[in-house]
């Protein structure tokens, strides 16, 4: 395997912490073929004009956030534009005190497309669509750009955009303040571009400031930041991108939320961006929400606790273990098989070789005989998560290059590794059994 040693040190340093690389996704991708599947034909609806939204349900470290990033690198390929933010005590999608704002802030930060993928990529989408209306005016006129013709026929297209927008919710004062940006574009002024900026990031405090400075009298608020959120959606789709996909992790930080109502209103939030995607009230927006199987399902704290998303988003009768609707707006994510994950080792050695310079010793016995002892373990059949199963890899290859005379025998079967019933004489596991067509 042929790999950048930038991106192997980011993909085994990403996992040996516990954490999703941003890069090198396609290297060590396996199974989720469903899923991915799944998600893929979203992103379809999306780009044809439509809008989606959908849970991704899972245990910690069973994969959600590896989704996502999976996801946000496709769709970034395809022209879109992506957003992605993580829930915590400061950011929530409802609050009083700007936690809904901050969220806004999180995501508007983190905007991402395929030239700029590591996020701050709002001015590079503006600049982007002044200078598409130039060139595309210019080629369909034949008009230099020294022509006064050529800046009226650019200025109605510019506004041809503005105008689509004024239509929307809160659309008059975006619009207004896409037009400062062209003025400023055009006259190279520096200070009232960062003004503009500054405010679709929602960094004007007050409405005072804001009126002051851009002469609007309005600012975005914890109680309609997501309002912007789908008049960027229209307007990228104008700016020349496929439309506009929200990633939202940890979910399970409005489970945590201790006052009652507050939780109740966070999950109205919820609802809202749910019926605005599926009723069509939102266009060219695809969201994607990643959570825990207990914030989900808890009817004390859950989402399901708020009888509204309860009734929309639980399973129906048919489905089940083997017969999943890959259609529902709850993805639940189920572990990786066995050979998946024999397959994600194999991946996981070669990159290890790649970035170390140093030939493997395991062999595929020996992996094989490591998944049998993470499967075989008490308790792994519904508990063990790919995170736990590839930190011990890694740290398995990091002593085996370390101490190059160690046997890779004596670690697999040490007391502090194998301690189950996997290897006990006369007893045959489900691990076992999976894996015998794997004996050599």
């Amino acid at each position: 395997m042929k790999i950048p040693t930038r991106i192997a040190s980011a993909v085994i340093n990403s996992l040996k912490g516990g954490v999703v690389p941003r890069v090198g996704l396609p290297y060590i991708t396996v199974g989720r073929e469903t899923e991915i599947n799944a998600l893929l034909h979203d992103v379809a609806v999306v780009a044809d004009g439509g809008a989606s939204f959908r849970f991704i349900v899972g245990k910690y470290g069973a994969g959600k956030s590896f989704l996502l990033q999976t996801m946000r690198n496709y769709v970034m390929d395809k022209s879109f534009v992506v957003a992605d933010a993580d829930l915590s005590p400061e950011r929530r999608l409802q609050g009083t005190k700007g936690q809904g704002l901050a969220t806004y802030k999180e995501l508007i930060g983190n905007l991402a497309t395929k030239t700029r993928p590591d996020g701050g990529a709002l001015t590079l989408i503006l600049d982007r669509w002044i200078s598409r209306v130039q060139t595309g005016v210019a080629a369909e006129s034949g008009l230099t750009p020294t022509d006064p013709a050529f800046l009226k026929a650019v200025d109605r297209e510019i506004y041809a955009v503005v105008d689509a927008l004024n239509e929307l919710v809160h659309g008059f004062d975006f619009a207004k303040l896409l037009s400062a940006y062209y003025r400023a574009y055009l006259s190279d002024d520096a200070d009232l571009k960062g003004k503009v900026v500054k405010w679709f990031r929602g960094e004007y405090a007050t409405k005072t400031e804001a009126k002051n400075e851009l002469g609007v009298n309005i600012i975005i608020t914890d109680d309609d930041w997501y309002e912007y959120i789908k008049l960027f959606a229209a307007f990228f789709h104008m700016a020349g991108y496929a439309g506009f996909m929200i990633f939202i992790d940890e979910l399970v930080n409005i489970y945590k939320i201790p006052n009652s109502i507050t939780r109740q209103n966070n999950y109205e939030k919820i609802l809202t961006m749910y019926n605005d995607t599926l009723q069509g009230k939102a266009k060219r927006l695809g969201i994607i929400m990643c959570g825990t199987p207990q914030c989900m399902e808890d009817t004390r704290r859950g989402v399901y606790s708020y009888e509204a998303l309860r009734s929309r988003l639980q399973s129906g009768k048919f489905g089940g273990e083997g017969a999943r609707d890959m259609l529902a707006p709850v993805i639940r994510l189920e572990p990786l098989s066995y050979e998946e994950m024999l397959i994600l080792t194999e991946k996981l050695t070669e990159i290890h070789a790649s970035l170390f310079g140093y030939t493997p010793a395991l062999t595929q016995d020996d992996r094989v005989t490591f998944i049998k002892i993470e499967f075989g373990r008490i308790g792994a059949e519904k508990n063990i998560t790919p995170r736990e199963v590839i930190r011990d890899y890694i740290e398995l290859l990091d002593i085996l290059m370390q101490n190059p005379g160690m046997q890779v025998e004596t670690l697999l079967h040490s007391d502090e590794f194998s301690y189950s019933q996997a290897d006990a004489p006369g007893e045959d596991t489900d691990a076992d059994a999976e894996f015998a067509e794997f004996e050599i």
